[in-house]
């Protein structure tokens, strides 16, 4: 005797599994951590900083004409 199947609750499932699957693998190639990611913006900002306390000339947003 075969196993009925409900067609519809199976093409979920399919659907599902394809997501998840396609989900895993933008995990492995785009994914950081909080931490990760946290130190990151940790040493943008520390080089922004040293740099712009470097320059000669600070940078004004109003034209002094």
């Amino acid at each position: 005797m075969a196993e009925i199947v409900n067609l519809r609750m199976a093409r979920k499932q399919q659907m599902r599994a394809a997501k998840e699957k396609s989900a895993e693998q933008n995990r492995t190639l785009f994914g950081m951590t909080k931490a990760e990611r946290e130190s990151i913006r940790i040493e943008r900002e520390r080089t922004v900083s040293v740099v712009d306390a470097h320059l000669r000339e600070r940078k004004d947003n109003s034209d002094k004409s």
